[in-house]
């Protein structure tokens, strides 16, 4: 990955945070958190990963994100020094829920030792 687009992705992850979080006004994007932003090299597309406090709301906030997306892309222009704002995607991500699995395996391979 360029250092160009390492530096758009930082960028979108911590302003898309800030807008979710102060900005948008709706019910179901409560305790959202912006995990990680992954921008195409032609920077049309960015994959949006996020986590919930509650995971059986991710669903419902999935959908909430996607509604909102127009208006954090709007948002966006004025905060990211780019030329064009991706399309935003938003994917749930359950790499910490895939960690927490591993580690329980380990453990019980540990206590079994």
């Amino acid at each position: 990955m360029s250092v160009k687009i390492e530096r758009i992705s930082d960028a979108l992850i911590e302003q898309i945070s800030y807008i979710i979080a102060k900005e948008v006004k709706h019910k179901d994007v409560n305790f959202v958190t912006i995990t990680d932003v992954k921008v195409s090299n032609d920077l049309g597309f960015a994959k949006v990963y996020f986590t919930v406090l509650d995971e059986s709301k991710k669903e419902v906030t999935l959908k909430a994100l996607k509604e909102a997306s127009g208006f954090i892309r709007h948002e966006l222009r004025d905060r990211v020094e780019i030329r064009q704002i991706p399309e935003l995607s938003f994917v749930y991500d359950d790499t910490i829920k895939e960690a927490q699995k591993i580690e329980n395996i380990i453990d019980k391979i540990h206590k079994k030792e």
